[in-house]
């Protein structure tokens, strides 16, 4: 709760060019995001689309940057494997097997919901239970692509921050 008044009090402070940047910033932000950032922009003062575009950009770009690294690390790992599997196989490609890892609960319950829901689900239901930066490096990580991360979590990202956007406008408005 700190960091939401921490960013309230920021935005209050600052130029209103530099308002949006504080939001967006606050978009990057897991717990907070899209929406959270729009929330505290329109509490601060910001019209309500202005604040939702800088959430909305804030968290993308987090997510976008976070995909990109989860992906190529991910890819890195696949290869060291396969390189080293190789080298103990003697360089005979059809000798290397490829192991079963014992998955934490965790992970299974997250490759259970991917199973059941799919990318799409995952990715607009996903901002009930965790923030779409750990739903994004978590589908990363399980392989799925990065265009379809990132046209999934986008789309999520935009949903959810319009929701919110247009539940504490309309509020604000109302209260005003």
């Amino acid at each position: 709760m700190n960091l939401i008044e921490t960013f309230q009090n920021l935005v209050a402070q600052v130029p209103d060019l530099v308002q949006p940047l504080i939001v967006a910033l606050a978009g990057a932000v897991p717990f907070i995001e899209g929406e959270g950032a729009a929330s505290i922009g329109i509490i601060g003062g910001i019209h309500p689309i202005v604040a939702a575009l800088a959430g909305i950009v804030g968290n993308f770009l987090c997510v976008l940057v976070l995909v990109l690294a989860g992906s190529g690390a991910r890819q890195a790992i696949v290869q060291r494997n396969r390189s080293r599997q190789l080298v103990a196989a003697g360089g005979d490609a059809s000798a290397v097997e490829t192991p079963g890892t014992a998955a934490s609960p965790r992970k299974q319950k997250f490759q259970n919901a991917l199973d059941r829901y799919g990318v799409p689900g995952v990715s607009l239901l996903g901002p009930l239970l965790l923030p779409t930066q750990f739903t994004a490096t978590m589908l990363a990580a399980a392989g799925v692509s990065k265009s379809r991360i990132l046209f999934w979590q986008g789309l999520a990202i935009v949903a959810w921050t319009t929701l919110l956007t247009i539940i504490v406008g309309g509020a604000v408005h109302v209260i005003a």
